[in-house]
């Protein structure tokens, strides 16, 4: 049982992503509607499921107008027009109705092949190997190279936005994009030109859809495509890097999990909703409120930053039962928070659970023996997203 003089939310960071959940759990049973006093200004944080997922439904009352993060002046901070995911419906919701025809069930689904060609390469090299860095060889890899497919970023040039990628992504992840500067200049530009490009030649991918759209009548403006281009960077990277590193340790520690997937591959849609669940990358992100709002009877100003703590929710007794902290990949899960929810639910979530398959069907199917050394694990920096950066593998297992 927790400890109610737990009860107090420390942002994390690097080495303490290991155990945030014991923090959770406090706020959870002792203070589910938590003010924290800041020096860049107070905020406050929601770490039950119903609470969280009522406010993220609420976009009229917490709003993602002034940016995502737990500091305010974000949308300053940014210096360009506000990216869809710095959006309240209706405008948000009009973009986003032309970005989803990118991820439609039967285009997601064609992406495969490429998937899993690159999957099975990489596993294969680790086979070889024998041991290795997991993250470096196939998580982190295998979201860019969707990333950039979706965006349509040729071949040739894979190298140079892997490399923004990479800068852009590290510098996102501590809240100061602008460490980036450089990186960020540079993709912009690119995607200028690509944009460009694509207005005479286009081709099967987001930026052709979009410049080829019509926006309330008008063509979908530069600083719109080139924040869309900008989400996809910021927002399918680390995220599926994320995923992937902790279904990892959680197969690992779980022999029988990884006995029922092995002996039932059918059982893989029902364990990635699982390892969403237990893993849940973004761990939080913030809204602001538009007025007054009273929360388990305590009354949040007008005004103030709200983190929607996903990943506290996501292991909430009140929605999961009590096995909530524990992993079954048999769970009904009827709903969960890793995505968000609403109108803000991840444009992005079919082709992250594509990605999350495909690599531990291969993972398994070729090395079903494989540990990670969490222990040995590192995890990335930054306040928002938890994921390791560095995850020792052996293809046969523990010695």
């Amino acid at each position: 049982m927790s400890d109610q003089a737990d009860a107090r939310f420390v942002p994390r960071s690097a080495e303490t992503w290991r155990d945030p959940f014991t923090m959770y759990q406090a706020l959870r049973d002792h203070s589910p509607v938590h003010e924290v006093k800041s020096e860049e200004g107070d905020y406050w944080v929601l770490s039950r499921f119903d609470d969280i997922m009522e406010a993220a439904i609420d976009f009229a009352t917490f709003s993602s107008a002034q940016g995502l993060t737990f500091t305010y002046g974000d949308m300053e901070k940014l210096g360009v027009e506000a990216p869809i995911v710095m959006m309240d419906p209706p405008e948000h919701t009009a973009l986003r109705k032309l970005a989803t025809k990118r991820f439609t069930p039967k285009q997601v689904k064609e992406v495969e092949p490429l998937i899993r060609a690159f999957v099975i390469e990489r596993v294969e090299r680790l086979r070889e190997m024998g041991e290795g860095d997991v993250v470096a060889e196939l998580f982190k890899p295998l979201p860019s190279l969707v990333v950039a497919h979706s965006l349509g970023v040729p071949q040739e040039d894979r190298g140079q936005f892997d490399r923004w990628s990479d800068a852009i992504v590290s510098a996102n992840a501590t809240g100061d994009v602008l460490g980036a500067s450089d990186a960020v200049g540079e993709l912009f530009a690119y995607f200028a030109a690509l944009i460009e490009k694509r207005r005479s030649d286009p081709g099967d991918d987001m930026i052709s859809t979009l410049v080829h759209a019509k926006l309330h009548g008008e063509p979908v403006s530069p600083a719109k495509l080139l924040g869309m281009a900008f989400t996809m960077v910021t927002g399918g990277n680390d995220t599926t890097t994320g995923l992937l590193g902790v279904a990892a340790d959680l197969l690992t520690n779980n022999r029988d999990q990884r006995a029922l997937l092995l002996g039932d591959s059918s059982r893989m849609v029902d364990a990635v909703e699982e390892f969403l669940r237990l893993a849940s990358p973004v761990q939080g992100l913030a809204r602001m409120t538009t007025r007054d709002v009273e929360i388990g009877g305590r009354k949040i100003p007008a005004g103030r930053k709200v983190m929607l703590l996903y990943a506290s929710g996501n292991r909430d007794e009140r929605e999961f039962g009590p096995t909530a902290a524990g992993c079954d990949i048999t769970r009904k899960i009827r709903r969960h928070l890793s995505f968000s929810y609403g109108a803000h639910h991840c444009i992005g979530a079919a082709i992250a659970r594509l990605q999350a398959s495909v690599a531990l069907e291969e993972l398994l199917g070729r090395c079903p023996d494989f540990t990670v050394d969490a222990d040995a694990g590192r995890f990335a920096p930054g306040h928002f997203v938890r994921r390791y950066e560095e995850l020792p593998f052996s293809a046969a297992g523990a010695a």
